[in-house]
């Protein structure tokens, strides 16, 4: 008898989850303003820790004295605000 009602319980429970369907959302991949906004003038070229390149505008950055500084990852961010002193000429 347990054995029925566990097939029936199974049965129902395949049978409730098949007939829900999940919603899709469709997703607008064309950049949009606000991912402009996130980035940020810089006052540097190259990043003052590790030296790379950096573009014009980024994300990473800190501010020190008024002046907002780029770099290429948030390692270099972190190790800048350690000793900001050290880093800016």
């Amino acid at each position: 008898m347990k054995y029925i009602f566990s097939v029936a319980f199974v049965a129902i429970s395949i049978l409730s989850c098949s007939q829900q369907t999940p919603e899709v959302k469709k997703v607008n991949h064309k950049k949009s303003s606000t991912t402009q906004k996130l980035t940020a003038k810089v006052v540097n070229t190259e990043d003052p820790i590790c030296h790379m390149e950096i573009p014009k505008y980024m994300k990473d950055t800190a501010v020190y004295k008024g002046k907002t500084y780029g770099f290429c990852n948030s390692m270099c961010k972190d190790e800048f605000k350690k000793n900001p002193k050290k880093y800016v000429k």
